[in-house]
């Protein structure tokens, strides 16, 4: 190995976070060519991740680390989201959120790249890709040990578990985290709702809310929420909620 060699690798990992994975893409626009990357493969400075995707030797970065490089390095709005960002947050409280679950959101054109997607993580992913939210509205910067992400605020995600129930989280767990929202501020629920393009959701967070009795319901202005007409059947054999036009789980309409 050269000295250029040498010093160039030594500054790449001087200047990178521990446990992320680094992007052959990313790294090519930093001016470390293929061969380069190669060779740093070859003298074990680097190990391959999978295709297109390496880390240091001798680390094991988790998923947190995979979802810095899509967000730093490719510049996408995938995050963690739903209950894992309300796990991350501390929001979750006494709710069992399985560790072996991650969700992740995307905007609607965004993919998790093929490394990502093969690789084994110890967690399972479960991906979104989604225009139902704008990408940018609701995210907040969360600290891991060594780096920084972008994940959804308190607000954004208990629409984003809205969005994917009652198909693949319940109902009642939605309700149940909505129990603990009840200090979310009320300048950026009117902007999710007003930019939320799911009138599912909609009409189900402000049902819950309102069942709640949350505070911060009384300082929306609902003439400017779309709310869209029509009724909304979410589950067989449920109670139908008039002023909202859904029909929900017993256990949901019935819960004291």
């Amino acid at each position: 190995m050269t000295t250029n060699n040498l010093t160039k690798i030594n500054q790449l990992l001087q200047s990178i976070p521990s446990g992320i994975v680094l992007q052959s893409s990313w790294l090519i626009r930093q001016g470390y060519s293929l061969n380069l990357q190669k060779y740093y493969r070859s003298s074990g400075w680097l190990q391959s991740l999978g295709h297109g995707a390496m880390v240091r030797s001798n680390e094991n970065p988790g998923y947190d680390g995979a979802v810095y490089a899509l967000q730093n390095q490719s510049n996408l709005s995938i995050h963690p989201g739903a209950r894992t960002a309300l796990s991350l947050l501390g929001r979750a409280h006494y709710l069992e959120l399985s560790a072996s679950q991650t969700w992740l959101f995307g905007g609607v054109e965004e993919k998790l790249p093929t490394w990502f997607r093969q690789h084994t993580w110890d967690t399972e992913i479960l991906y979104k890709s989604t225009a139902f939210l704008p990408v940018s509205v609701g995210l907040v910067e969360f600290r891991f040990p060594s780096f920084t992400l972008q994940v959804s605020s308190p607000a954004r995600a208990i629409m984003e578990c809205l969005y994917v129930a009652p198909g693949e989280m319940d109902l009642m767990e939605c309700y149940e985290i909505m129990e603990n929202l009840n200090d979310l501020r009320p300048s950026l629920v009117q902007k999710l709702l007003e930019k939320c393009t799911s009138i599912k959701v909609k009409r189900l967070f402000l049902y819950m809310a309102d069942k709640l009795n949350h505070p911060w319901l009384k300082f929306l202005d609902l003439s400017k929420v779309d709310l869209g007409k029509g009724k909304r059947c979410l589950v067989k054999g449920g109670v139908y909620i008039s002023q909202y036009q859904i029909t929900v789980p017993i256990a949901l309409a019935t819960r004291e």
